[in-house]
């Protein structure tokens, strides 16, 4: 019998109940149970919800039309396939969302001290290239981020290499590229792959090969706006960074408050692997070599 997919404290208040899950799970036909498909069964109500892959689809089953018009626009299947995986993240892992900020006035300067040569070569040098950099070279100093659970949770996979996703928006749903070496490349090379694999993605040129094996994932919403997220973790991954809007805060230096250009930071992280404590170490070692950026050099 395949092991069923639920959560810690799904199994747990199945255990309490006297319901094994496995079981649970093959009477409904499904891979997934959530806490009310136990309910359920202990109450004997309204019987087994639908199956169909999840623990909730009894409550999507609702005729909206009943309530005024409706239009339904099909998922694509890519959207389903991400829809499937990012389900099954939130079900399996603990994750916890560790938030700080960064100090990206240095980096703004050295782009800005450089813009003519970027012109010359013709890469646009953007800040995201700088968090590439940095995550590298975090996630060197910090290897447990750089790894993988085994498949029954026993052992750490821990990576030699260091390889960067990066989560692009595209009209046909989001897709995590990813720049292989990143601890090995400079920061042109690194900025010239980030706008060629955008720039592939959006028109879905990217190639299957391109886009597994990360150590760690980018998701940079700082485009766009907002002042911070939970990102969802990509297994099998142990961490991902996300990435809001740079702006000028008050920041206070002994004598005054001075305006510093901060960007915000949320680590969202596997509980079983990392501990609040490292997570804060990483994010405070990464925000430092952000903060002067001759620290990558070294």
């Amino acid at each position: 019998m395949t092991s069923a997919i639920a959560s810690p404290s799904t199994r747990a208040f199945a255990g309490r109940k006297g319901i094994d899950i496995d079981t649970l799970a093959a009477e409904l036909g499904r891979e997934t149970i959530g806490r009310e498909d136990i309910d359920r069964k202990v109450s004997g109500g309204a019987g087994p919800a639908p199956s169909g892959g999840s623990a909730h689809t009894a409550y999507w089953d609702v005729d909206h039309s009943a309530y005024g018009a409706v239009t339904e626009e099909p998922m694509s299947r890519f959207a389903q396939v991400a829809s499937a995986n990012m389900a099954a993240a939130q079900v399996l892992i603990p994750a916890v969302t560790h938030h700080d900020i960064a100090d990206m006035s240095a980096v703004e300067r050295f782009r800005a001290s450089i813009k003519a040569e970027a012109a010359e070569r013709g890469v646009k040098l953007t800040a995201l290239a700088f968090h590439a950099k940095a995550l590298a070279k975090t996630l060197r100093a910090f290897p447990r981020f750089n790894s993988s659970l085994t498949q029954d949770g026993k052992a750490l996979i821990l990576k030699h290499y260091v390889h960067i996703g990066i989560a692009v928006d595209t009209p046909h749903g989001l897709m995590v590229p990813v720049i292989r070496d990143v601890d090995r490349k400079g920061l042109w090379a690194i900025a010239a792959e980030i706008a060629d694999l955008a720039k592939r993605a959006n028109d879905r040129k990217v190639r299957p090969d391109e886009m597994g094996g990360a150590s760690m994932s980018i998701t940079n919403l700082g485009g766009i706006g907002g002042t911070a997220f939970t990102p969802i973790v990509n297994p099998p991954e142990v961490a991902i960074l996300g990435i809001t809007r740079a702006e000028h805060r008050p920041v206070w230096d002994g004598e005054a408050f001075r305006p510093v250009l901060t960007a915000p930071l949320d680590l969202s992280y596997d509980h079983r692997v990392i501990n609040g404590a490292d997570a804060a170490r990483f994010l405070a070692h990464y925000a430092r070599l952000l903060a002067d950026p001759r620290r990558m050099l070294v």
